[in-house]
């Protein structure tokens, strides 16, 4: 199965029990539109469900006891396609004055992404294709008109799921993020990723914010100064040690202050933002091929508490 029909079974899991995560289905202009949190109240369930649909099946995510509350758990061992070729928010939705981040698998079955110049294997022909858009207005018809131009002849339906981050499905979908930080900071360090066999991510869930910037702001925090990533490697100690002290979100001239503040510095424009902020606040190496272990950064309570209580 491609990650697309992956995703799709998770998806219409989700629609079926519609009533019951507190989701509603609507169409547009033939897409299926499963709202998680716009209009709708959404909860807990559908957004570990939006989650797991952005990571197209391959990672477990759930909510589990943290030292402040709640936090959001993923894990995986397939993290790299899981993270990179599905959940990364890659793809810019941007028709007349609609904008929405996408990610999920429909990433994969566009495949023009400067990422996938990388992952070029990563790619694929679906006949479905299943996406996650981070707003709260539905796509119009224009919008699902432009999408299905640029996916492939392949697709014959479209699943799009979405909601805006000051919700409490988007506020999950958006800390289950941690290990997909991580990864992509990797990436970014040129780090081979086929050495990477097995990923672990966890970062604290944020209160769920009534503004969206505020809402931004707390859910890239709760990553940035309250994530911790495990990867499971089979690298050279010299290559985690050039590369791991890079990783962490403080190595990053951002790091330190709120994300709200760097945002709103930014524009409002995440693509303007130095990249090598996000990530974790801490990674850990298991070497597969040597037995040790290699840790950097660490998580930074204080801010998060400054952050939150804005």
């Amino acid at each position: 199965m491609t990650l697309n029909e992956k995703a799709l079974t998770l998806a219409d899991n989700l629609a079926a029990n519609a009533a019951q995560h507190r989701v509603h289905i609507s169409t547009v202009a033939g897409a299926r539109i499963i709202d998680c949190g716009g209009a709708v109240t959404g909860g807990l369930n559908a957004g570990l469900q939006m989650a797991r649909v952005c990571l197209a099946g391959l990672a477990d995510v759930s909510l589990v006891p943290g030292p402040d509350g709640p936090s959001i758990q993923v894990s995986s061992d397939d993290p790299v396609r899981a993270c990179l070729a599905s959940q990364y928010a890659g793809w810019q939705i941007k028709v007349d004055r609609y904008f929405a981040m996408g990610s999920g698998p429909m990433r994969a079955a566009y495949g023009k992404e400067e990422i996938f110049k990388h992952l070029p294997q990563m790619t694929e022909q679906p006949p479905v294709a299943v996406g996650v858009l981070e707003t709260r207005k539905h796509p119009t018809e224009d919008v699902i008109a432009w999408l299905v131009a640029k996916l492939p002849t392949s697709v014959e339906k479209v699943t799009l799921l979405a909601a805006p981050t000051s919700s409490v499905a988007g506020t999950i979908q958006v800390v289950a993020r941690a290990l997909e930080t991580a990864l992509h900071k990797l990436h970014e360090l040129k780090f081979d990723l086929t050495q990477v066999v097995s990923g672990y991510g966890i970062a604290p869930l944020p209160p769920v914010a009534a503004e969206e910037i505020k809402a931004i702001g707390w859910t890239n925090d709760a990553i940035l100064y309250g994530g911790k990533v495990v990867l499971w490697v089979k690298a050279d100690d010299e290559m985690i040690a050039s590369v791991g002290p890079k990783t962490p979100s403080l190595a990053s001239p951002d790091h330190g202050e709120p994300f709200a503040e760097v945002f709103t510095r930014a524009g409002g424009d995440f693509y303007k933002i130095d990249p090598m902020l996000f990530s974790p606040a801490e990674i850990v190496f298991n070497n597969l091929k040597t037995g040790r272990t290699h840790s950097f950064g660490r998580r930074e309570p204080e801010i998060l508490q400054r952050s939150f209580g804005s």
